[in-house]
């Protein structure tokens, strides 16, 4: 548990008010023009099965009662108009690259703060949970009105540290989560050779998903010139050399990566966000919800 005492200093009652005020003007921001709600869409619970009737959607049909029975069944869904958020953010030791508002980690934090600002305001139940190698802390999702500081709280208590494995992170939230509802994984994706594993396992337990991926610029654009020492922050690897040589190469392989990371979120139904640590905030919030706001009430 994160020691209480710290959130009485200056500083960091300071950080945390900071968050919020960013959550506040991201949200508010990105909800002007939009009037639909809820934002999210609406979360689903399997009800029940009734006998198929002449005009009813084929896609409702349950094959795998048709191969039991032999007869068509449909099934049906009860729709609930609250959500249930639930915010998984990276705070693996790649996470504290850059300094200031570039920083990965306070920008994770800062996309965490703005998304529970804006399930709270509209009455939906919000929780997280910080890992890197294991669930490193976990907030239960409520609705009520002291949520939005316990997760602040909490966020700015999380520092950055170790490495990162998503399918066992992945395996513990699926069997913790009460009921399903929508699961958004905030990360750099470094480390992460299971990724698609790790998502699978979410979607597998009926959980809707999104994923913002954080990067940096200096990791999008190489911007590095000269003799330089690049150092593994999830590793102990060094890398002496001189950068323009392995440029071309890494941005093709970069471009590769992901290329790959959102085509298997497309295989998946997966929501996947690049956020640069220079994009303003309200612009990658309000392409979030303009998406979401489109998308069918059922989602499979």
């Amino acid at each position: 548990m994160p020691d209480s005492k710290k959130y009485l200093l200056p500083e960091v009652t300071q950080r945390i008010r900071r968050l919020e005020l960013i959550a506040r003007r991201v949200v508010e921001g990105s909800l002007a023009g939009m009037h639909r709600s809820p934002y999210f869409g609406q979360s689903i619970e399997f009800l029940q099965h009734r006998q198929y009737h002449t005009g009813d959607e084929m896609r409702h049909i349950d094959w795998k009662v048709y191969a039991r029975q032999d007869r068509l069944h449909i099934k049906q869904y009860e729709e609930e108009t609250n959500l249930r958020l639930t915010l998984l953010v990276d705070r693996s030791a790649s996470m504290a690259y850059g300094e200031g508002e570039s920083n990965k980690f306070d920008r994770a934090a800062s996309i965490a703060s703005s998304l529970a600002y804006l399930a709270l305001r509209q009455k939906d139940a919000c929780g997280l949970v910080t890992f890197d190698t294991d669930v490193r802390d976990v907030l239960s999702a409520k609705a009520n009105q002291h949520q939005l500081a316990r997760i602040l709280s909490r966020l700015e208590a999380t520092g950055a540290d170790g490495r990162t494995d998503l399918v066992k992170v992945a395996k513990q939230v699926g069997q913790a989560l009460p009921r399903r509802g929508l699961v958004v994984i905030i990360s750099d994706l470094l480390g992460i050779d299971s990724l698609v594993d790790g998502m699978r396992v979410l979607r597998s337990r009926g959980h809707d998903v999104a994923l913002f991926h954080v990067l940096h610029d200096d990791e999008v654009d190489f911007p590095f010139d000269g003799a330089t020492r690049f150092e593994g922050l999830e590793t102990e690897d060094f890398l002496n050399c001189n950068p323009r040589a392995l440029r071309e190469g890494y941005l093709q392989a970069l471009g590769e990566f992901l290329n790959k990371t959102r085509q298997a979120c497309g295989r998946l139904s997966i929501d996947y966000l690049q956020s640069r640590t220079s994009e303003p905030l309200d612009a990658l919030l309000a392409k979030f919800l303009s998406h979401r706001l489109a998308l069918p009430k059922l989602r499979h």
